[in-house]
Parts: C-alpha cells; sequence; structure tokens
C-alpha cells in the first residue's frame, strides 16, 4: 500500500484541529510533520513555530515552549517576532502568589460515604389534576364605553392643539 505524503496545509490543519480538541501531543506531531515540509524561516514556518509553543505550554512542558519562543524573536518575518516577544514577555512573567481566600476549594468527592440513589429511574408519580383556564368574560359594554372615552380625549388634545396654534 502506498502512502501518500501529506501536504504542509494539511498537516497544519490537522494540528489545529488537534490544539482546539486540547490534544496537545496530536498537535506537536502534526505541526512537527508540518515543518517538515516548508522552511522554518517562511512565514507560514513561523506561524506553525508559534502554534507550537502554545501546544508546549498547553502540555507542561514550559521549557521546550520558552526555548522555542526565545528562538523565533530573530525569526525574520516581523509579524512571527512581534509575536514571539509578546508571547515570551508573557511566559517570562513572574508567578504572583494568589491570597487564600481567592481560591475556591473542590471538595475531594471520593472521601464521601456511599449512598443510595434518592430517584429511581422510570418511577410514575401520580400527576397534579390541572385546572382548565376559563376565558374572561368581559362586559362589551365596558369595552365601547372605554373606546368612546379614549377617542373623546384624543378629539379633545386635538381641538386644544390647534386652537393654540393658531393663536400664535
Amino acid at each position: 500500500m502506498v502512502e501518500s505524503k501529506r501536504t504542509f496545509a494539511e498537516l497544519y490543519k490537522a494540528g489545529e484541529i488537534a490544539f482546539d480538541r486540547g490534544e496537545y501531543r496530536g498537535c506537536i506531531k502534526q505541526l512537527t510533520a508540518a515543518l517538515e515540509e516548508i522552511s522554518p524561516q517562511s512565514l507560514q514556518g513561523g506561524q506553525a513555530q508559534l502554534k507550537l509553543v502554545y501546544a508546549y505550554q498547553g502540555l507542561g512542558e514550559g521549557e521546550n515552549a520558552l526555548d522555542l519562543c526565545r528562538a523565533l524573536t530573530t525569526h525574520p518575518s516581523y509579524d512571527v517576532r512581534d509575536e514571539a516577544k509578546q508571547l515570551l514577555y508573557i511566559l517570562e512573567a513572574p508567578r504572583l502568589k494568589r491570597p487564600e481566600q481567592w481560591m475556591s476549594k473542590i471538595p475531594d468527592l471520593d472521601q464521601l460515604p456511599e449512598s443510595p440513589p434518592q430517584y429511581k429511574k422510570g418511577t410514575n408519580l401520580p400527576k397534579k389534576e390541572e385546572t382548565p383556564i376559563e376565558p374572561m368574560n368581559l362586559d362589551k359594554s365596558q369595552n365601547y364605553s372605554f373606546i368612546i372615552f379614549a377617542l373623546l380625549i384624543i378629539s379633545v388634545s386635538f381641538g386644544l392643539f390647534f386652537l393654540f396654534s393658531r393663536v400664535n
């Protein structure tokens, strides 16, 4: 069986997909293979190496991430160089201690004793009786009196408006 050689774009895309899924080892493998297909000094090669820095950092390999990021600060592409410098600034920043009250403690649920389930799947509980909703019985004379009153107010308002607009 003949294995077809994958292009840089295919390998880079596979690396990005692996990175987005949190599969950092797979991302590193794909991006390393992609870098064998293109010059590391090109813009695309630099972008692949930057993605490698993020993958190393996600995997917890901070030293590999720092070494590669330092090397990228002298990359021929300005965009890669600039992003590498910004990223290196973040990676080399001192770790700040957080006060204990800022932290949420998550209890260890393995220490809890076993308890029987409170709910059983598939049990039928009696349903509440629903009272039917009855339509409102409105007196039609009330509806018409409101409409007549509203029309009267509107017509008086227009009359006063026109009266005062002619006076000036």
